[in-house]
């Protein structure tokens, strides 16, 4: 039994003090710190500690690394991300300058699109990760959809009959394998005639 399994297993014992939640967040940020390692081997040709044949590997070496603070779903992990001298190294991980993961991101547009407000929003964010979001910043990442939003304001209609359209949804419970509240879209058509 390896040491992630003692630790899971450590977590489910009822005398533990340690999460489950924290479990994985450990073992998330050493994973991530250990391939971001190996990923810079590949780009620069050789191991860390090993001799840098100039000839072989080019004049790239190692420079140093940076930290980051990444929100996960299982709470912010501290990433060392290495660097390389001639600048060629990306990680393929995170985007640059990104400080938490598509999941979060993802999540906050589907509340969003389902009419939660900002502020409740950056509560349950607060709640769930532990980390204070204002509902500017939630704001700021619905904001991603906004020009699919605005694609939709400004599509052309098919049907020239129509004079006026009305647009509305209304929220009702639907159980599919648990209770949520999904949007009913309602659409109405008049006609030059007054027809609906």
């Amino acid at each position: 039994m390896n040491q992630f399994n003692k630790e899971i297993l450590d977590a489910l014992s009822s005398d533990s003090k340690k999460s489950l939640k924290d479990v994985f967040r450990n073992q998330l940020e050493q994973t991530v710190n250990t391939l971001l390692q190996e990923e810079l081997s590949a780009v620069l040709g050789y191991q860390p500690y090993e001799r840098n044949d100039s000839s072989a590997h080019g004049d790239n070496a190692r420079n140093g690394s940076y930290q980051r603070t990444i929100d996960t779903e299982f709470g912010p992990i501290n990433i060392t991300v290495p660097r390389d001298r001639k600048n060629k190294f990306r990680n393929a991980l995170f985007e640059p300058y990104s400080r938490r993961t598509d999941t979060l991101e993802s999540m906050i547009i589907k509340m969003y699109s389902k009419g939660i407000t900002t502020r409740e929003i950056a509560d349950l964010v607060e709640r769930m990760y532990g980390d204070y979001y204002s509902p500017t910043t939630v704001s700021n990442i619905t904001k991603q959809v906004g020009n699919l939003v605005e694609e939709f304001h400004n599509r052309t209609f098919k049907h020239s009959q129509y004079v006026c359209v009305f647009l509305d949804a209304t929220y009702i419970p639907l159980k599919r394998g648990t209770v949520e509240r999904e949007a009913v879209n309602i659409a109405i058509g008049i006609r030059s005639d007054g027809g609906k």
